[in-house]
């Protein structure tokens, strides 16, 4: 049985027969003449037929390149139809799936109010949300297990990788309510220099960060425990393994007897930002996003930092009301 070609090869078998000369046709298809010179006899081969006879003066179609024309063109065109009604149904909200990957408490309160308007808006989209522990700074979208993430940054840039800040916030002191530090109204940096910490089982550079390695100047972190997620931390901060800093959302979603939280000063703050593939055009990841940058714009979440306000559809002003 003859495998069917692929719809790139014959495009260019039908540039070259509607031109009927390899120059024009690779100009048309802004590939080299020798390239498509190559793409056409791969054709002809895994067809088991001759197109075309050419010469130095003219190019001019077998029958059975006549044959393919008229298919191939046909075949085209059906594609090209498949392709915009797809598209036409995702632009009306016509199906389709997205996974949404996100650490602990993903986006604070934005996350549901971002969720309800995604799904008003496009409601036969089917949403996944996926967590992911403290291992994977990208929160899938490295190996492609998610769509779209809301990540903590600082994250490495990548050539494939978007990002954009939804809001920043402080971050905090967790300890355990029998720590010496835990009736502090505040504390600095300075006042834990000396207490045992512990790390997110993470890169280097994003555990370094929730340690304040930066803002430690030549003291080195005394490390109590290292943990994959943020019930891990919690449980090593009750057992009076160490302390740990998180964003300050944290104590109104992870609030628990024995763990007191207290305010910083003098450590920068934490972004949440939303991030996706940029090598993967995904009509629902930038509808997702789009509702995200809007929504961030509103100050939904307390003591953030919301990011630059933006138009808002009438659909999106009625979930937050």
């Amino acid at each position: 049985m003859v495998e069917p070609p692929e719809l790139r090869l014959l495009r260019y078998f039908v540039a070259v027969a509607q031109e009927l000369h390899f120059g024009r046709a690779a100009a048309r298809l802004h590939i080299s003449q020798p390239s498509l010179s190559v793409q056409i006899r791969k054709l002809e081969h895994q067809l088991g037929a001759q197109l075309l006879e050419r010469n130095s003066r003219h190019v001019m179609l077998t029958p059975a390149g006549e044959v393919l024309l008229d298919e191939a063109e046909r075949l085209l065109t059906s594609a090209e139809r498949l392709a915009a009604v797809t598209r036409q149904a995702a632009d009306n909200g016509g199906g389709g799936s997205l996974i949404v990957g996100f650490q602990a408490n993903a986006a604070a309160e934005l996350t549901p109010k971002i969720l309800a308007a995604f799904q008003a808006r496009y409601p036969r989209v089917q949403v996944e949300m996926r967590s992911h522990d403290f291992a994977d700074p990208y929160v899938g979208l490295s190996n492609g297990s998610t769509d779209v993430a809301f990540v903590q940054p600082p994250i490495l840039l990548q050539d494939w990788l978007c990002v954009e800040t939804l809001f920043v916030e402080p971050r905090v002191l967790v300890t355990s309510a029998n720590c010496h530090l835990a009736g502090r109204e505040r504390v600095s940096i300075e006042d834990v220099l000396d207490e045992p910490f512990v790390g997110r089982r993470a890169p280097e550079y994003w555990r370094d960060f929730w340690l304040a390695v930066d803002s430690r100047g030549p003291h080195t972190v005394r490390l109590g425990a290292e943990v994959g997620s943020v019930d891990e931390c919690f449980e090593a901060i009750l057992s009076s393994r160490g302390v740990a800093f998180t964003q300050a959302s944290t104590q109104r979603f992870y609030s628990r007897p024995g763990l007191a939280f207290v305010p910083v000063d003098g450590l920068p703050p934490s972004p949440l930002a939303i991030a996706w593939r940029n090598d993967m055009n995904a009509r629902p990841v930038q509808q997702f996003v789009e509702t995200a940058r809007m929504l961030a714009a509103l100050d939904l979440v307390p003591a953030a930092t919301p990011s630059s306000t933006s138009a808002m559809p009438e659909t999106i002003a009625n979930i937050t009301r």
